[in-house]
């Protein structure tokens, strides 16, 4: 769990870091790279620590993902210019992938199903605050000490958890020695770098022959040659009769919405009252306490629930719920109430408690979905689409923002609050819309109480005989 929240740490902390770190290191990368780099790089690893963690067990690659999250964050500290910056926050990224992966699995194999819930609902909430409260932290840590120590604050943390792994963490029976999938694995990071680059195309000022286009038809085609390629290898590294069952295909979905929401109120709260309404990004970063409030609450609800007579598939549904009516409520507090960020920030708390409740349901369930030997790469998908959904979804919101900031200016007068308000209107309606998906998408989540049901067996109500196929899905 300390290394869960390291890794959430370390996407947002440098937020606040930035400046300070342009000032004292030459270079001409942007410093936007320090992030790219970071998510860049652990989006990529993620399905490819799920699917090594089924062939070579948990203990060896969660030990490996501490070690390359601990050489990364020295490296990172030790950093004389941007570049050398950039190249260890990817090394970092490579390791913190596998810690948010491999953490769920570890608890899922070190608890059974009726006491599971408990933990991965714990973990959730970990991993929703832990984001949350990275701005806030890199701010602190630049203040008060060095943005250094915003990676040297990982040093003695990782140390002390790679040790307690080593000497008590029991290692797992290997399961089959089936080959890897590389060439699976290097389309699927071609597929996710060109997407990734592409929406952060302006913000990372890439060469001009790295174009949108270019990275778009890149994006396309490795796209193309890897669900090909997963469609006939004998070895998959996403075995595509997984997505074959509505309940994983849901939950998959789910992951990719709770992602952009995430990353949506965490990145466009802050900057909306430090930029419309001047507050100093300490003070932005306390109103999302009840974002905060509300995933932890609703995290550890939700697992208490599961564990009960709840089906998975009631509960998604008031989640969703609660997701969409957070955006609505922030796209009217935009209309009523801009210039009162007690009102903006009290609309997070639905929002966050529809994420906190989906977090639990998203990791037992695709979990349940899966055989046992595919379960390393069955949890990692939805965290990489989690993850993935973070980064897109945030670029091209930003592009909403942007475009309709632009149309609002002429219209308000200058430097005021409005226009920045109508411009986030927009924002949370696209962000609202694709909430909307995740609440449509727990339609297909099991119907039957999750702890009700035996380890393996299927997560469906029975249905009367005679019902046909149809009738079968859960």
């Amino acid at each position: 769990m300390l290394m869960l929240v390291l890794a959430a740490l370390d996407q947002t902390i440098l937020s606040t870091a930035l400046p300070s770190m342009a000032h004292d290191l030459p270079g001409s990368l942007p410093p936007a790279w320090t992030f790219s780099a970071y998510l860049l790089a652990a989006t990529v690893v993620i399905a490819l620590y799920g699917r090594l963690a089924d062939v070579h067990g948990r203990k060896p690659m969660l030990l490996l993902s501490i070690a390359l999250f601990l050489l990364g964050s020295l490296a990172c500290a030790a950093s004389q210019s941007m570049l050398q910056l950039v190249l260890a926050r990817a090394l970092q990224g490579a390791g913190g992938g596998g810690l948010m992966t491999l953490t769920m699995l570890t608890v899922a194999a070190l608890f059974p199903l009726q006491e599971r819930g408990r933990y991965q609902a714990l973990l959730g909430a970990v991993y929703g605050v832990a984001t949350m409260f990275g701005p806030l932290t890199g701010g602190w840590l630049t203040e008060h000490l060095s943005w250094r120590w915003a990676f040297g604050l990982n040093v003695p943390l990782a140390l002390v958890a790679l040790g307690i792994l080593a000497a008590t963490l029991r290692r797992q029976p290997a399961g089959p020695r089936t080959p890897i999938d590389h060439l699976g694995a290097l389309l699927l990071a071609g597929a996710l770098c060109s997407a990734l680059l592409m929406t952060q195309h302006e913000r990372l000022q890439l060469p001009a022959w790295l174009s949108v286009g270019a990275l778009g038809a890149a994006c396309a085609a490795c796209t193309c040659a890897f669900l090909l390629r997963q469609r006939h290898a004998r070895h998959p590294l996403v075995p595509l009769s997984l997505f074959a069952q509505p309940m994983y295909a849901a939950v998959a979905t789910i992951g990719l919405a709770t992602g952009l929401a995430l990353y949506a109120a965490v990145v466009f709260t802050p900057a909306y009252l430090q930029t419309a309404l001047h507050l100093s990004p300490t003070a932005a970063a306390w109103y999302l306490l009840p974002l905060m409030a509300g995933v932890t609450t609703a995290a550890i609800a939700s697992s208490r629930l599961l564990r009960s007579r709840i089906p998975a598939r009631g509960l998604g549904l008031v989640a969703g719920t609660l997701m969409v009516a957070g955006f609505v409520l922030l796209a009217l507090c935009m209309q009523w109430a801009p210039a009162q960020p007690l009102a903006l920030s009290a609309c997070l708390l639905p929002l966050g408690a529809g994420m906190g409740l989906l977090f639990p349901i998203i990791t037992m369930v695709s979990q349940r979905a899966a055989p046992v030997q595919l379960m390393g790469i069955a949890t990692a998908v939805p965290v990489m689409l989690r993850s993935l959904g973070g980064a897109v979804g945030v670029a091209l919101l930003t592009r909403v923002f942007s475009s309709a900031l632009h149309s609002a200016l002429p219209l308000q007068p200058a430097g005021s609050a409005a226009a920045g308000a109508q411009a986030l209107q927009w924002v949370w309606a696209c962000a609202g819309a694709t909430a909307l998906l995740g609440l449509l998408a727990c339609r297909w989540l099991p119907d039957a109480p999750m702890a009700q049901a035996p380890e393996g067996a299927s997560l469906a109500r029975p249905r009367p005989a005679g019902t046909g196929a149809a009738g079968q899905r859960a």
